[in-house]
């Protein structure tokens, strides 16, 4: 057999505790939590068990919160209000670091991870939430699970996992203008369909990912689920490196020396063999936006509505062979796991200054940090100069369980990651983008190629 491995085998091996055929107890580096953990730490409670390793998770509210307040009295409903309250009772009196409402570190959990330094490479992440594969951007080994597991994670710091296998994803060239890695991933899926990865780690590789930004890299994992992949991997570079440095849950002195020498070394090597490979050109990718009911319905900006999926195109209210660019949309929103960083924020900003919103336009920042970077570079100022409503850290639109949602067939252009029936609200019909074509769509009325804006 081949001595080379991937970049996930590497990370795999390392964290094998116990193997039982195909079942391998794994040992979890770094866990965090969000205000839907609750069931974790009631069976905890129920079964008389305590948190093995309080100082290796940690938790922040997010899927619930309210956007325009900084309280649990401002959620949309009681009971969102008891789940964001009995997040911070279940930290506290476990001795978990929480990141509350109060405090500007809260923020989504996939965006408070890296930014934290909490998300290390070589290392393995799970959270409660799917799009925990936004990690992987770091090199590290970061999935979702669920509330028995996450519970099995909270008493043993372990959990069984069977090995999926590996799918190695190549970009090559130069992006063009207006193309961002969300188009690049939105054209991944597009190739390969939301169940082209089903079982398989994603390891994204080429030109493209190697001068790709942490920011980028991060909405380029997120994703990989929307391909039905177990998790994303970028391996980790200068790049990487220099995102981390003087983080505050990053190694230090002595310590920090020792793992970037560990980190330059993890890598997949050359002739390691992969189960499934893909590749694109980069030279030949657009701006992408949806059209359908699951991220693999993306299309260049410049196409027209397919004559494909009947069922989605009577959902979305769409007619084939209708130009994209003549769709007009109700609503805007720029946030999401997905795209509510930084970057991203300065991107839709570029495209709203000195323009005027056309539809209401909600921008919601991924995390307390980034609304004040934001606020300090003046983002805020030119999204409220265009008609932008400026919004406190939150999972908000995207998810749509907390109160911030779409009125039926109200059209959405978003910059989140899923664009399932109803999942912004019953009937809501969404369009996926990057946050420069949401911002466009937002000044225009319309899907708008963010290119026409010059």
């Amino acid at each position: 057999m081949s001595t080379q491995s991937t970049l996930f085998d590497k990370i795999w091996d390392s964290h094998v505790v116990l193997a039982r055929g195909e079942q391998c107890l794994l040992y979890v580096d770094r866990h965090i939590v969000h205000d839907g953990s609750f069931h974790a730490f009631n069976g905890l409670r129920a079964r008389g068990l305590k948190v093995r390793r309080p100082e290796l998770t940690f938790g922040t509210p997010d899927h619930y919160v309210p956007t325009n307040a900084r309280t649990a009295a401002a959620a949309a409903t009681p009971e969102i209000r008891r789940m964001i309250e009995t997040l911070e009772t279940n930290l506290s009196s476990n001795g978990i670091a929480c990141f509350g409402l109060d405090d500007e570190r809260q923020g989504i959990v996939h965006v408070i991870g890296p930014e934290q330094g909490i998300t290390l490479p070589g290392t393995i992440l799970v959270c409660g939430d799917s799009h925990t594969s936004s990690h992987g951007a770091l090199g590290c080994f970061s999935f979702g699970i669920g509330q028995s597991e996450n519970m099995h994670v909270l008493a043993t710091q372990t959990l069984w996992q069977t090995k999926p296998k590996s799918m190695r994803v190549r970009v090559d060239g130069r992006l063009g203008a207006g193309v961002t890695p969300k188009d690049v991933i939105l054209a991944i899926i597009a190739r390969i369909g939301a169940g082209g990865a089903v079982g398989h780690v994603i390891e994204y590789a080429g030109t493209v990912f190697e001068a790709m930004s942490v920011e980028g890299r991060l909405t380029v994992c997120n994703m990989s689920i929307e391909a039905g992949a177990r998790a994303g991997l970028v391996a980790p570079d200068e790049t990487t490196i220099a995102y981390l440095k003087g983080r505050p849950f990053a190694p230090k002195g002595a310590d920090w020396d020792k793992a970037v020498a560990a980190w330059r070394g993890l890598r997949t090597d050359d002739g390691a063999r992969f189960d499934k490979e893909v590749t694109l050109d980069a030279g030949a990718l657009a701006p992408m936006v949806t059209w359908g009911t699951s991220p693999e319905d993306a299309l260049p900006i410049t196409a027209a509505v397919p004559d494909a999926k009947p069922s989605a195109l009577a959902y979305m209210g769409l007619v084939p062979g209708t130009k994209l660019t003549d769709i007009a949309v109700d609503r805007v929103f720029i946030g999401s796991c997905t795209n509510s960083r930084i970057e991203d924020l300065r991107a839709a900003a570029a495209v709203a200054k000195g323009r005027t919103a056309a539809v209401p336009t909600l921008v919601v920042p991924g995390s307390g940090l980034v609304k004040k970077q934001a606020e300090a570079e003046g983002l805020d100022a030119i999204f409220r100069a265009a008609g932008f409503e400026w919004r406190h850290a939150g999972c908000s639109m995207c998810v749509g369980i907390n109160g911030e949602t779409g009125r039926p067939q109200e059209r959405i252009a978003s910059t989140s990651n899923r664009n399932f029936e109803g999942r912004q609200g019953k009937g809501v019909r969404t369009h996926l983008m990057s946050p420069a074509m949401a911002a466009a769509t937002a000044v225009t009325g319309r899907l708008c190629d963010v290119r026409a804006l010059g």
